[in-house]
């Protein structure tokens, strides 16, 4: 019974964390457009850019822009993409034209007090907290609806991968923000997702701390003793088969902390060189008889 009501609270941790980092995180988004976008004219994409665009030709009111444009993408969802989809993007539809209309007022009060000689220190906080407030969001799954009703519709029925449709429907908006405000701040809005998008990706996935070596070499009992006793992490043997000279051999998979990379590739070649070797980031590692000395 104490092991269900352990698993019990480590769930509702759960559920309560990744809750809060979307509202924090759909928050710092609204923030950002009314602090950075709408005032300098930044189109980034999305419901929220096409507000720009709509309110610049015609007048009509941001806000209301992306509240209909919300609704409709939503019902469009529904027919087309049916309950379950629907269900993903039904919270954020709502919860970040709310959050932008609240926040209206307290970017306006802060704009009294953030002024920057240079437009680039716009830009770079603009890309800092668009970045951070949708890798908030996207970590546990969650979106803030209008635009990727549109990216899943191209990739439902056009067959387009996610990134695809993402990059197809922000370049259609970005271009249409040109067309109305000029090529300056189309760039700016270029510059702003591509900071943006490694931030998310960071923020998502992690920072490599150490890389993964998959190493097939003749000297493997040396390379072993490397590792052991230089490097002091565990490694993993694997049998292979060369697949032009069908010879058996073993790789090792091991994995280094980053400050020991450039040391152990080097007495990797040292030993063997026409060692072959594959190294890649390390995200996250779980279990390993030396796992203590890794820093996770």
């Amino acid at each position: 019974m104490k092991k269900e009501e352990k698993i019990s609270k480590k769930d509702t941790r759960e559920v309560i964390v990744t809750g809060l980092s979307f509202v924090l995180g759909t928050f710092l988004l609204a923030l950002c457009y009314n602090l950075f976008f709408v005032p300098n004219d930044i189109v980034i994409g999305g419901v929220s850019g096409l507000a720009i665009v709509f309110n610049e030709l015609t007048g009509f009111n941001t806000e209301a822009f992306i509240y209909i444009a919300n609704i409709v993408l939503l019902l469009v969802s529904y027919v087309f993409l049916g309950r379950e989809d629907t269900q993903r993007v039904l919270l954020g539809t709502f919860l970040y034209p709310l959050f932008i209309t609240f926040t209206a007022p307290i970017a306006t009060f802060l704009l009294n007090y953030i002024t920057f000689s240079e437009f680039l220190i716009t830009v770079v906080l603009a890309s800092l907290m668009y970045g951070v407030s949708n890798g908030l969001v996207y970590k546990y799954g969650y979106s803030t609806g209008g635009s990727d009703v549109l990216v899943r519709l191209l990739c439902n029925y056009l067959h387009f991968n996610e990134g695809t449709g993402v990059i197809i429907v922000n370049i259609f908006i970005i271009l249409a923000g040109a067309f109305v405000f000029g090529i300056d701040t189309a760039t700016y809005a270029i510059i702003i997702n591509l900071v943006g998008s490694v931030l998310v990706d960071k923020i998502s996935i992690g920072i490599s701390n150490s890389k993964k070596f998959m190493i097939y070499t003749r000297e493997s009992a040396k390379v072993k003793k490397v590792i052991e006793k230089d490097v002091k992490t565990g490694y993993t043997i694997f049998p292979t088969e060369g697949g032009y000279s069908h010879k058996k051999g073993a790789m090792i998979m091991c994995v280094i902390r980053n400050r020991d990379v450039n040391l152990f590739k080097s007495k990797i070649l040292e030993i063997d060189p026409s060692a072959f070797f594959v190294i890649n980031d390390c995200y996250e590692v779980q279990g390993g008889v030396k796992r203590s000395n890794l820093p996770f």
